[in-house]
């Protein structure tokens, strides 16, 4: 795990990208974005074994990424652009009428580290296992990594991938569910529960971790034990805040779609601001 200082520093300026770019557009989703901040940072800047230089939809000779949420696009293009992907000033082009980095991630765009479009909730997972079962069967090493909405859980398919996962034993293959508690709509537990995940996961044959989202260490300790796991899939269930540092947008379905106009665009800031100097005055 690289120091869980520098993964702060990446992670409050991915927090700040992903302000910037749905301010810039008025248009995206922060909610899920900064709740899967961490997980994200960890994953393409210590997990993941990647090479941008290298990298083409076969994923070949590298670990994959699906994020099943699409709608979470901001988090996902800022820790691409930051990790080599694609230019960084590419960022001010989100939800561009032509931009490669539409509202959800597309392939069509070409856009490098984006191998599948997402968007239409429920299907990661099941793309996921198809990518797991490929790598068994060109005898690679490499892992598949999925990020999942705990609202998303609520879609059958869902169940369906993770019978199969645990069916064929895909011990190359780690969910992530980012549980957040909130959706569109409001509270997950009211719209549509599928709680308790945990349980569900452990019942449907999952090796199921919880840990706390936001902790480097608690994250770092769940990745290295999905490594040592044979025989069976991974999955990791995070408590989460959605709108993570931003005290406005911290636990409030309202922010799951919605962009800030420019006076809360600034208080934002500068509250990621003084958390990243408290983080750097440790």
């Amino acid at each position: 795990m690289s120091n869980i200082q520098e993964l702060n520093n990446i992670a409050s300026q991915v927090r700040r990208d992903i302000l910037r770019m749905v301010t810039a557009a008025q248009s995206g989703h922060p909610g899920g974005s900064m709740s899967s901040t961490d997980i994200m940072t960890a994953l393409f800047f210590s997990e993941m074994k990647h090479s941008p230089a290298n990298w083409d939809r076969s994923g070949k000779g590298n670990d994959m990424f699906f994020l099943s949420a699409g709608h979470m696009s901001p988090v996902f293009y800022s820790v691409l652009a930051r990790s080599g992907y694609f230019p960084v000033k590419e960022l001010a082009t989100f939800r561009v009428f032509g931009s490669r980095l539409q509202g959800h991630p597309c392939v069509e765009s070409g856009l490098p580290g984006v191998y599948e479009a997402s968007g239409s909730l429920g299907q990661g997972l099941s793309v996921a296992a198809g990518a797991a079962i490929g790598k068994r069967l060109d005898k690679e090493e490499n892992y598949v990594y999925v990020l999942m909405g705990d609202g998303e859980s609520e879609e059958g398919q869902v169940w369906e991938a993770c019978m199969a996962a645990a069916h064929y034993k895909l011990d190359n293959l780690v969910v992530i569910v980012d549980n957040n508690g909130l959706q569109i709509d409001g509270n997950v537990a009211d719209v549509m529960s599928p709680y308790p995940i945990f349980d569900k996961l452990v019942a449907f044959g999952f090796h199921t971790i919880a840990i706390d989202g936001h902790d480097f260490d608690a994250i770092e300790k769940a990745l290295n034990q999905a490594r040592k796991v044979k025989g069976q899939p991974t999955a990791i269930v995070m408590s989460t805040v959605k709108g993570k540092d931003v005290s406005y947008m911290e636990n409030e379905a309202g922010w799951h779609g919605k962009a800030p106009n420019d006076a809360e665009y600034e208080v934002a800031m500068t509250e990621l601001k003084a958390i990243l100097a408290e983080l750097e005055g440790k």
